[in-house]
C-alpha cells in the first residue's frame, strides 16, 4: 500500500473549469483518506503559462501551486511530478511508497478515482492507464467517439488526464518528456518497456471536457474537433 498520494494537475487558462476539477479532486482525497487512513495526500497544480485567474482560483481552493513558463504540458506534469518528489523526500518517504496520480484541470474525477488507484498499487501494479469520456459532445460527435474508444478493461487508449504511476517507476523510465502533445502515450511507452505490472481499466474511468478549441495542435481538443471529419487520428 503506498504511502502517500501526489496529483498532479497542469493548467494553462482553466480559470472556468479548475474549481470544480478542484472539488471533485477534493472528494477524491477525502474518500482515500477514509478508506485508507493511514495513506496521505497532496494536489499540485502546475500554472503553465497562465494570463488569466486560473492561479487566483487554484490558491483559494487550497491547492499547491508552482509556475511553468514552458508553454508545454510535458514540462508541466515533469515540473509537477519533481516537486512532488522533493516533497515526499523532505518526509522521508521513498519512491517507492509514492503514487503519482496525474490529470487535467478540464477534467472531473470521481470520489473512488485515488482509492481505485492505490488498490491496485497496494496488490502490485506500477501504473494504472484509465479511460475518459468527454462531456457535452453533439450527438454525432458522440456517436463517433464511441465507436472508436471500447471502454472497458484491457482498453487500448492513453490520456494524461487519467493517469497513475509508482513514482519510483515513473522515474526510472525517465519521467514525462518535455513535448507540447503526446507526453502520456510517451511515458506509457516507456513504463511498458520496463515492467509487466501494469492495467489499463475503465473501474477509474473520469470525464473530460469535450471542448474542440484545443491550447495546442494534436491535443485532445483537436482529436475532438476532427470526428467532424473523421480525422479524429492526433490522440489516444
Amino acid at each position: 500500500m503506498p504511502r502517500h498520494v501526489a496529483v498532479v494537475v497542469p493548467a494553462r487558462n482553466e480559470e472556468r473549469t479548475i474549481a470544480v476539477c478542484l472539488q471533485r479532486l477534493d472528494a477524491a482525497v477525502h474518500r482515500l483518506q477514509r478508506d485508507h487512513p493511514n495513506v496521505t495526500a497532496d494536489v499540485f497544480v502546475v500554472l503553465d503559462r497562465c494570463t488569466d485567474g486560473t492561479a487566483a482560483v487554484a490558491s483559494a481552493h487550497g491547492a499547491s501551486t508552482l509556475r511553468s513558463d514552458a508553454g508545454r504540458v510535458g514540462s508541466a506534469r515533469r515540473l509537477g511530478a519533481l516537486r512532488a518528489h522533493r516533497h515526499v523526500r523532505r518526509r522521508g518517504i521513498s519512491a517507492g511508497d509514492v503514487w503519482l496520480a496525474n490529470t487535467d484541470a478540464d477534467t472531473e474525477v470521481p470520489d473512488t478515482w485515488l482509492t481505485g488507484q492505490v488498490g491496485f498499487a497496494a496488490a502490485g501494479v506500477d501504473m494504472v492507464v484509465g479511460t475518459v469520456t468527454p462531456a457535452g459532445l453533439d450527438p454525432a460527435r458522440d456517436s463517433r467517439w464511441h465507436r472508436n474508444h471500447v471502454l472497458g478493461e484491457g482498453h487500448s487508449h492513453v490520456h494524461g488526464a487519467n493517469l497513475g504511476l509508482r513514482l519510483s517507476t515513473y522515474l526510472a523510465a525517465g519521467g514525462f518528456a518535455d513535448v507540447a502533445v503526446h507526453e502520456d502515450l510517451d511515458i506509457v511507452t516507456r513504463v511498458r518497456a520496463i515492467t509487466p505490472r501494469w492495467v489499463a481499466t475503465h473501474r477509474t474511468s473520469v470525464t473530460t471536457s469535450g471542448r474542440d478549441a484545443s491550447r495546442v495542435d494534436g491535443g485532445f481538443a483537436s482529436y475532438i474537433a476532427g470526428l467532424d471529419t473523421g480525422d479524429a487520428s492526433c490522440a489516444s
